[in-house]
């Protein structure tokens, strides 16, 4: 019988993408944090979105082979910022500070409607709950759980930030799994990609996985192979609760 059920972030708890204006505006801001630490440069926004994605690329070049993830400072020192004449220790005073703004400005976020009731629903079955997230920040996820009024649900949560280690790692599964005291044959998990939600718990023991569609699902799931799917795919985040209901009563009835 499921009793625990783990999250990500981005994408299925929450709405999330990425277009032109917020591009722009990470840029923007970049620009001032350099400036209000000293470091002002002397190039547009449009020179800036440009050599930020470069640095990102770099960035990813090194983190998708091999599924770990940085320090805020590690990213944006070696990876992000050298471009802008700026190197580790002069960046990571203020990393943190860089990777927050980026995560909350680089991507529009909202939360999916019916989380809040779904959330509740799951409380009332007794099922233990967590959220596993690839982040850059080492606590952007903990403030906008707080924002969204939903962070008490949550017995644990587990960032590729702290771990070192990038979903579909099974370490940052496994590290979610010791600190809510679950066994995976025990756990769903519900994500928006093939690649990272349901490879990842999967290859862990994971009993159950859900799949929603998110705006990032397509880019973020280019080379999955068709064989690979989840125990669920569902379009309402509600179905969570609906689905372990159901199967939980018919549990308990044929015990």
């Amino acid at each position: 019988m499921i009793d625990t059920v783990l999250f990500d972030m981005g994408g299925t708890l929450e709405d999330i993408y990425v277009d032109d204006a917020s591009k722009e505006a990470s840029a923007a801001e970049v620009l001032r944090i350099l400036a209000e630490k000293g470091y002002p440069m002397s190039m547009d926004v449009p020179t800036a979105v440009k050599k930020l994605a470069e640095g990102w690329d770099r960035y990813a070049a090194y983190r998708g082979p091999t599924n770990r993830e940085l320090k805020p400072e590690e990213i944006w020192g070696n990876y992000v910022l050298p471009e802008f004449g700026l190197d580790f220790e002069t960046v990571k005073p203020f990393a943190e500070e860089l990777a927050h703004m980026w995560e909350i400005t680089y991507y529009h976020r909202s939360l999916r409607p019916g989380v809040k009731e779904m959330l509740e629903g799951l409380k009332s079955l007794g099922m233990k709950l967590g959220v596993i997230s690839n982040t850059a920040s080492l606590y952007q996820v903990f403030w906008i759980l707080k924002e969204y009024g939903i962070r008490d649900y949550f017995q644990d949560v587990t960032l590729s930030s702290v771990t070192g280690y990038r979903k579909p790692d099974p370490n940052i599964f496994r590290v979610s799994l010791n600190q809510v005291q679950s066994d995976p044959s025990t756990c769903a998990y519900v994500g928006d990609t093939f690649s990272r939600d349901v490879i990842g718990p999967q290859r862990v023991g994971f009993a159950v996985t859900f799949h929603i569609h998110s705006h990032l699902t397509a880019s973020r799931d280019k080379d999955v192979p068709k064989d690979v799917r989840a125990t669920y795919s569902i379009e309402d985040i509600g179905q969570v609760y609906t689905i372990l209901r159901d199967t939980q009563a018919k549990e308990r009835t044929a015990g």
